[in-house]
């Protein structure tokens, strides 16, 4: 299962049932879960971990050092990835910058041509991220979102579960879990169809509308909104999307607003 012309580190770890195209090469102490399929000229850098069932497209480079000038290249980091994902052509995935940390995605990421992914950068399960999405170092990204081609996300942002990013999108400050963005920073409501179709009853649905009025359209600044918030009980899924605005980065959180002109 290993292509005659692909070149191996001697120090890998391969299961049998791997698959290696052509020209490939995986340099360092890597590690190939079973059923793994690394298409032609794919490059693995150092110590990278693919779960099982994963496939790596043409010409992806994972584990490459970061694009960090105070990196010291003798630091050790690496790249951990869990299970079902699928990384198309000419996707890059840069290591850690910090010694023994990881940049890390978990299940059943679909990652499409020629996204990359900074050092440090944290993707869970389930997400869609579309041609070039550009995400920088210590990106926080949640499960079952869809970030549109081209899209780009300023570093150290976090983005939370069931969103989308509208294709050429620019996100500079969290987007709460739920939540739509377009343009830059320019948050426009929920995502209603995606909860849907993710099982969410019309009562969830409801009360995560109901909180999202208050906080964004009240007419308040947040932390009035927030302390109005607070005055009632709330159930599982609208106490996260609560929860994730409460406790922003530095950046801040992703608010409505309109443009210029706009009525």
């Amino acid at each position: 299962m290993i292509h005659p012309s692909a070149i191996i580190d001697p120090r890998a770890q391969i299961d049998p049932s791997a698959e290696i195209g052509p020209y490939v090469i995986i340099e360092g102490a890597s590690e190939i879960s079973a059923g793994v399929r690394i298409e032609a000229q794919a490059q693995l850098v150092g110590h990278v971990i693919v779960g099982e069932g994963c496939i790596i497209g043409r010409a992806a480079v994972i584990g490459a050092e970061p694009q960090d000038l105070s990196f010291d290249p003798k630091t050790a980091s690496g790249v951990r990835m869990g299970a079902r994902n699928v990384i198309r052509e000419h996707v890059t995935i840069h290591r850690s910058s910090k010694p023994g940390g990881m940049t890390t995605l978990g299940d059943g990421n679909f990652i499409m041509v020629g996204a990359h992914f900074a050092h440090d950068v944290q993707i869970g399960n389930q997400n869609v991220i579309a041609n070039s999405a550009l995400l920088a170092g210590h990106v926080n990204v949640g499960n079952n979102s869809f970030i549109g081609g081209g899209a780009v996300f300023h570093q150290f942002v976090r983005m939370g579960d069931y969103c989308m990013v509208q294709g050429n999108g620019g996100l500079g400050k969290d987007l709460p879990h739920y939540c739509v963005l377009q343009r830059v920073n320019r948050l426009t409501g929920l995502n209603v169809i995606g909860l849907k179709r993710a099982g969410f009853s019309s009562a969830e649905r409801a009360e995560i509308k109901s909180a999202f009025d208050l906080i964004f359209r009240s007419g308040r600044n947040l932390s009035q909104a927030l302390a109005v918030v607070r005055e009632k009980n709330w159930s599982e899924k609208a106490e996260k999307f609560i929860q994730f605005i409460e406790v922003p980065t530095k950046r801040g959180v992703a608010s409505l607003r309109r443009d210029a002109g706009e009525s």
